[in-house]
């Protein structure tokens, strides 16, 4: 998994691109959310149009970033969820805990709502 990042509108955007599986990069992931807080940057937009696959523990890592930045008085949305990544989230039922939008423009006007 790779991670570009760089800010719109005063979110910060990561695009995520490639397998997300856990592993070493959630905590790459974990402390890169940290260190945004520590930078007072609370919205956060992971836009996931270039994930190919996600595993259990890709969805772990999310739900982990999720919970750091509410945790830290910030927020955590998605955006360009895939079909196969959505329904994943469907079936999980983790679409009813993330904020989800089509596109990380409409993601990061949410946050001014």
């Amino acid at each position: 998994m790779k991670v570009k990042q760089h800010e719109k509108y005063g979110a910060v955007v990561l695009e995520l691109k490639g397998n997300v599986m856990g592993g070493p990069e959630a905590q790459e992931f974990s402390d890169l959310l940290h260190n945004f807080l520590k930078d007072e940057k609370k919205n956060i937009v992971v836009d996931l149009a270039n994930v190919k696959f996600m595993n259990s523990s890709g969805l772990g890592m999310l739900i982990s970033g999720f919970t750091t930045m509410k945790n830290g008085g910030g927020s955590l949305k998605l955006a360009n969820a895939t079909e196969k990544i959505n329904s994943l989230l469907i079936i999980t039922k983790l679409i009813t805990i993330f904020e989800h939008f089509e596109s990380v423009d409409k993601a990061v006007e949410s946050f001014g709502k």
